[in-house]
């Protein structure tokens, strides 16, 4: 429907913005995963993955939009987040051992 193309374009727009911040976020969570290797710092620090969803629910709120679209958006963002951070180590600790002559 060409009456719908210019709300399409700025939802398309939008789109794109919100890829290129999870590029970011994710690009920041491969800094961590090596960081956590290297001081041995365990992946998933539930209390984090709590304080992180639950801030992103109550801003959310705060600003009107649904707490729990957000709570289920991030606690995907945080899932993938963490299950990176988890292969990130393992393949580090692989090199490390293969490095070690192991």
């Amino acid at each position: 429907m060409e009456i719908m193309k210019p709300f399409r374009a700025r939802i398309d727009a939008l789109d794109d913005q919100i890829i290129d911040l999870l590029i970011v976020r994710t690009n920041i969570i491969r800094e961590v995963g090596h960081f956590k290797f290297e001081n041995n710092i365990p992946a998933v620090l539930p209390d984090r993955v709590t304080e992180v969803r639950e801030r992103a629910a109550e801003r959310a709120a705060a600003k009107g939009l649904d707490r729990e679209l957000v709570r289920r958006l991030y606690q995907t963002i945080i899932d993938y987040s963490c299950d990176l951070e988890e292969t990130i180590k393992d393949d580090l600790a692989r090199q490390a051992t293969k490095a070690a002559g192991g």
